[in-house]
């Protein structure tokens, strides 16, 4: 008979670290890839408000996206935030978007959908040089998300 053992170590806890509000422009439809339909996704600009990072999104970077057979998005960005005192930190955020296909035909429509009704998650990894937010660099981050028609609004969280 196999007994459940509690973990030896400390279960990671999460902190709200800000919500970005990630500003897209069109997207450019780069038809079937190797794995799946690929798409390119500019972002454009946009917010980031939170307890520990406040300051925009920078007209930097871009959502390299794969579309699988049943609609799993593969969600690939790399951007950057400038913060309200002045320091760059880029953004590297990797994560998953699927639900029921009439979910995904919804949003593909630019359609306002709960964001309760698909699933939207990421990990990402914050750097910079500026001193001030040293704590990025050694932070690890998980994200929630949801997909409005011409924005994506993530709230990141960092695993203590």
């Amino acid at each position: 008979m196999t007994t459940h053992h509690e973990p030896k170590l400390a279960k990671p806890e999460l902190e709200h670290i800000c919500d970005l509000t990630v500003e897209l422009g069109p997207i450019r439809e780069m038809g079937n890839g190797r794995a799946g339909n690929r798409r390119i996704i500019p972002i454009i600009g946009g917010t980031v408000s939170g307890p520990r990072l406040q300051g925009k999104i920078l007209d930097i970077g871009a959502d390299w996206q794969t579309i699988f057979h049943g609609g799993l998005a593969e969600l690939d960005t790399r951007y950057a935030m400038e913060t309200h005192d002045g320091a760059i930190i880029e953004i590297i955020n990797f994560g998953y978007r699927f639900g029921a296909p009439e979910i995904l035909a919804a949003l593909a429509r630019g359609e306002d959908v709960a964001p309760d009704t698909y699933s939207m998650r990421t990990m990402a990894k914050l750097e910079t040089g500026d001193e001030r937010y040293e704590w990025v660099n050694k932070t690890l981050f998980v994200g929630t998300g949801a997909r409005q028609k011409s924005a994506v609004i993530v709230s990141l969280f960092a695993v203590q």
